[in-house]
């Protein structure tokens, strides 16, 4: 998700709605700690373990937030 580009319900939504700031707050630390692991040169198992499972979680994490902007667009 990228939050540097303007969108009014995300913002709105940033604004008023804690449980939409707190999931766009997990995929923000999902995305900085996939990035720690992409610049890993020989990533052990682990770490590519996971790294698969914050790739997961970032993705369920980003589609619950665009069906919360939808819902809340289609409702104002």
């Amino acid at each position: 998700m990228d939050l540097s580009t303007p969108d009014r319900v995300r913002d709105e939504l940033l604004k008023v709605d804690p449980s939409f700031r707190e999931l766009v707050h997990q995929h923000t630390n999902y995305e900085q700690r996939l990035q720690e692991l992409a610049h890993l040169t020989y990533p052990n198992d682990d770490e590519q373990q996971e790294e698969s499972l914050l790739k997961k979680k970032k993705l369920l994490v980003k589609d619950e937030i665009y069906a919360i902007m939808s819902q809340y667009e289609v409702s104002h």
